[in-house]
């Protein structure tokens, strides 16, 4: 018989960590717009894993590439000058033959590495079927500050409902920047304009802008990991120089979160797995633009219980808190509120009122090991706060065994066994021994 090690527990935790992804993503739309840079740099073969993963995952994909660096090289091949006009390519009858010539390559070449099914890797028994077609009406951009664009051009219409179809057959949709007028031209479109317009049309769940930086920070070159659309605005109009991809994409991002995209993610190009990190954890590893915050406290009902057990077992298990079963969280679950990021439970916290001493316990507090940094541990306790204050409460009390400085920087005070209320003293576990701490509130 052979031997069987005995699985990673990291690994196992974190393949658990995922399962409520999985699940909120399938059937969903995800539209990836990438440039051509990647096909140029040998990286997409990685990205091909990664795509068809989602695919077994049940996630409808919408490709987006660009061709930049190609068509570039063919303009230089053929001795043709580049230009461009307020950021934007100049394209007449000569440079729009090379747009095609270049795209018909990028578009072959990525359909080729989608369609790998060697065996040992990680499109081992893969099925992905691309599909493609004149899913965008153009027009052209016209005269700009006294310069024809010519053929540049600007989507006008997206056919959904052909795109839809072939979703609905399993297929992954990859579409080239290019764009058809009725009456039979060739427009050259930017990436950017085609991602966020088919995005916005089939009410896609995510759109993903695979770019040359982490995604977009702050003056002081910090990463912002999640923008709402009102702050992205306000990095916009505030000047913050910005680098050139941030620039591009953070309009686009905008523009999709306000036609109703639920989330636009602005990722790294050079990391490998950096659309695995960016949907799969709770931090993501890229910037993230939504409507409104993703953070929502309210009062728990029956159906968090199984959050809330999962939350605490891990504290449980280190004998930071006390053990609940299933039964006693659901007959208590109207003392409990949860902090919810993005539908999913990172943080709970419990108050048990004392009405006759004015009194009420803080229990249960717990804040996801992976989201500790972010203040929600002060959330919880200054919602708690008010809910004792609205009971007409005037001290709250809390238990613990490992915490003591958090709370006692937060004014909480140590105090005896016999300052705890009539009720909970009587519960007091002396084995445990945990220390007691105490604040006014009122």
């Amino acid at each position: 018989m052979p031997q069987h090690l005995p699985p990673h527990s990291g690994f196992v935790t974190w393949f658990r960590s995922v399962a409520p992804y999985v699940n909120a993503f399938r059937g969903k739309t995800f539209v990836v717009a990438f440039g051509g840079e990647v096909v140029a740099d040998g990286k997409f073969v990685e990205l091909t894993h990664d795509f068809n993963l989602l695919a077994a995952l049940g996630i409808r994909l919408v490709l987006v590439h660009g061709a930049r660096p190609q068509i570039e090289q063919h303009l230089s091949n053929n001795d043709i000058a580049d230009h461009y006009h307020n950021g934007i390519r100049h394209t007449d009858a000569a440079t729009m033959q090379c747009v095609k010539e270049a795209m018909g390559r990028v578009r072959f070449e990525i359909e080729a590495l989608l369609s790998m099914g060697l065996a040992n890797s990680p499109m081992a028994n893969a099925d992905i079927r691309v599909a493609g077609g004149n899913f965008i009406t153009a027009q052209p951009m016209g005269v700009i500050n006294g310069v024809d664009l010519q053929h540049t051009g600007r989507v006008r219409k997206v056919d959904c409902a052909a795109i839809r179809d072939r979703l609905n057959f399993g297929e992954v949709v990859l579409l080239s920047p290019l764009g058809y007028s009725p009456t039979g031209e060739v427009f050259n479109l930017t990436l950017e304009d085609v991602a966020a317009s088919v995005a916005i049309e089939l009410d896609a769940e995510k759109l993903v802008f695979l770019m040359d930086t982490d995604g977009v920070t702050d003056a002081s070159g910090e990463l912002l990991r999640e923008l709402t659309m009102g702050q992205a605005s306000a990095v916009l109009a505030s000047g913050q120089a910005l680098n050139d991809d941030a620039a591009l994409f953070l309009p686009c991002a905008v523009r999709a979160c306000e036609a109703g995209v639920a989330r636009t993610h602005l990722i790294s190009r050079h990391t490998d797995g950096a659309l695995l990190q960016e949907l799969f954890t709770d931090e993501g590893i890229g910037t993230m633009v939504v409507e409104t915050t993703l953070n929502t406290l309210r009062d728990a009902t029956i159906e968090d219980v199984g959050g809330i057990l999962q939350l605490l077992q891990p504290l449980e298990e280190d004998g930071i808190l006390v053990r609940r079963s299933r039964e006693l969280l659901e007959r208590e679950i109207e003392n409990f509120v949860v902090l919810e990021h993005d539908h999913r439970i990172i943080g709970c916290a419990a108050l048990y009122p004392f009405t006759d001493e004015a009194a009420g316990e803080l229990a249960c507090m717990a804040v996801q090991k992976g989201s500790r940094r972010h203040g929600y541990g002060d959330a919880l306790l200054k919602h708690i706060t008010a809910e004792a204050l609205a009971m007409g409460l005037k001290r709250l009390v809390v238990l613990t065994t490992r915490t003591a400085h958090w709370f006692i920087e937060r004014g909480f005070k140590e105090a005896d066994v016999s300052e705890l209320p009539a009720r909970k003293k009587e519960l007091y576990n002396y084995q445990r021994r945990s220390k007691v701490f105490v604040k006014n509130i009122r």
